[in-house]
């Protein structure tokens, strides 16, 4: 069964090996990739995006229509939110980690469950917890919380640890991270491309939330033919 995408994050490192893999994919009939600037896309005809300005008030209610228009080709479709700020995490205050990372992901996320869409994957961090001292991982554990809150049938969240290919990981790190058992060692970009792409295509799957670390992530990349 042919399935198509929306994405928000397509852009950035983790969002774009997702959208190769996405094209690499038959069954993918289309990817509509959510931007705030228009960028330079392939030629494959199945590789849309559409312009939105993340910050306006009406973001969500333009994501839902999109989302609809969508819906309404009868295939189904999967919301995917790929959004992360990398290194450059440490130059940003907690307030703005949050209007990235919970208001943007989250305004995304409820335009996609109101438009129809009900499975949705979610890219966060290992050890995510909205309890943690640490900045970054507690933005990632409130970020899973609040989409988590929206009421998707089914929702498959994302928590690497170390990513290898990553320009954002100095290459140094991810080598030592390959020391490093479980789940915060280092996993290949493209194995969490692949395994997003698995979700994707896992059907039926079972309602409710996953999570899916390191090991899940290599076993649904390795197995996807």
């Amino acid at each position: 069964m042919v399935f198509r995408v929306l994405i928000i994050g397509g852009t950035g490192q983790v969002g774009a090996a997702v959208v190769r893999a996405l094209a690499a994919e038959p069954s993918c009939a289309e990817v509509v990739m959510v931007n705030r600037r228009a960028i330079s896309l392939t030629a494959d005809p199945r590789m849309r995006q559409v312009i939105l300005d993340t910050a306006d008030a009406h973001f969500p209610a333009e994501v839902t229509k999109l989302a609809q228009s969508l819906v309404t080709l009868g295939d189904p479709v999967y919301g995917a939110s790929c959004v992360g700020v990398g290194k450059g995490s440490l130059q940003w205050s907690e307030e703005e980690l949050k209007a990235l990372e919970i208001g943007v992901v989250g305004g995304f996320a409820r335009g996609c469950q109101a438009g129809g869409i009900t499975r949705f994957s979610l890219l966060s961090a290992v050890g995510s917890t909205p309890k943690s001292r640490i900045r970054y991982v507690r933005v990632m554990g409130l970020k899973e919380e609040t989409v988590q809150g929206i009421g998707f049938e089914r929702l498959a969240i994302f928590r690497p640890g170390i990513i290898a290919g990553n320009a954002h990981t100095p290459r140094y790190v991810a080598w030592l991270g390959r020391l490093i058992p479980g789940r915060f060692g280092t996993i290949e970009q493209d194995d969490i491309a692949r395994a997003f792409v698995a979700e994707f295509i896992s059907s039926p799957a079972p309602n409710g939330v996953v999570y899916l670390e390191n090991g899940a992530m290599r076993q649904r990349s390795s197995a996807l033919k």
